[in-house]
């Protein structure tokens, strides 16, 4: 991908790869490090630890909750687009509303901030 786009790197000095176990070839650790592209993924059995994998736990999790919420909450595998437009723009209208309902609970001081089960369908 970031052979074909190489427009990605530009304006982005010091880039932070967070991958999976899988993406450990010497070929694509080369290839990143001419780019000046970091990468940070879990180790394999055999591999000593490296700087950063003590953040992987948190980080995946992060990711994880967010793609829970995503597709659960705001019902993004069903948003009904049929251009990538119109896929953009549902997907940008519901976490607009969701930001705008957690924004109201910070405003009208509700005891918990995230919830947002007074607005769930």
């Amino acid at each position: 991908m970031l052979d074909r786009e190489p427009q990605i790197l530009a304006g982005r000095p010091n880039l932070l790869l967070i991958t999976d176990k899988g993406f450990a070839s010497r070929q694509f650790k080369r290839d990143l490090t001419r780019w000046g592209v970091t990468l940070l993924r879990p180790n394999r059995r055999p591999e000593k630890s490296r700087p950063g994998q003590a953040l992987l736990k948190s980080i995946r999790q992060l990711i994880e909750s967010v793609n829970d919420i995503l597709k659960g909450q705001l019902d993004l595998e069903l948003h009904g687009g049929r251009t990538f437009e119109g896929i953009a723009v549902r997907v940008a209208q519901r976490i607009l509303a969701m930001t705008a309902a957690i924004w109201h609970n910070h405003k009208t001081g509700q005891p918990v901030m995230r919830s947002l089960l007074a607005y769930d369908r």
